[in-house]
């Protein structure tokens, strides 16, 4: 698997770990892979190739990017950090671009995958004793 992407790496993990199949939901953008959680049936995340310029980068050829789930407070820190961007067309304050070229490393964003994935579980309530 070391000649595999990125992409391909976090796409292979997320059906491993989390059994969560790439849903491809727009015809029109056959390489965008929504991941749900198999319960809560929410996003937690969410692959595609856009172009660099539509992020701010410089260039037009398109470059893989995850987006996921993240607390507004991890937000401000990481957008400090190279490879993270504001989220690309989701909510800027719940959610964050991870550029998939190497330049984040798979431990730390499988690490934030899985505060991702817990964010959107099921809540479950205890019921009172009377």
């Amino acid at each position: 698997m070391e000649n595999s992407t990125q992409k391909q790496r976090i796409t292979n993990y997320l059906q491993d770990i989390y059994g969560t199949e790439a849903e491809h939901l727009w015809t029109k953008f056959p390489n965008y892979s929504v991941f749900r959680h198999p319960l809560s049936k929410k996003w937690y995340g969410i692959i595609m190739d856009i172009k660099k310029d539509k992020l701010g980068l410089d260039g037009d050829e398109p470059i893989d990017i995850f987006v996921i789930k993240c607390s507004p407070i991890m937000i401000g820190s990481l957008l400090n950090e190279k490879g993270f961007l504001p989220a690309y067309h989701m909510n800027k304050e719940n959610w964050i671009t991870i550029l998939l070229n190497e330049t984040v490393s798979d431990d730390e964003i499988l690490s934030l995958v899985e505060l991702s994935f817990e964010s959107v579980a099921p809540k479950y309530k205890k019921k009172k004793k009377n």
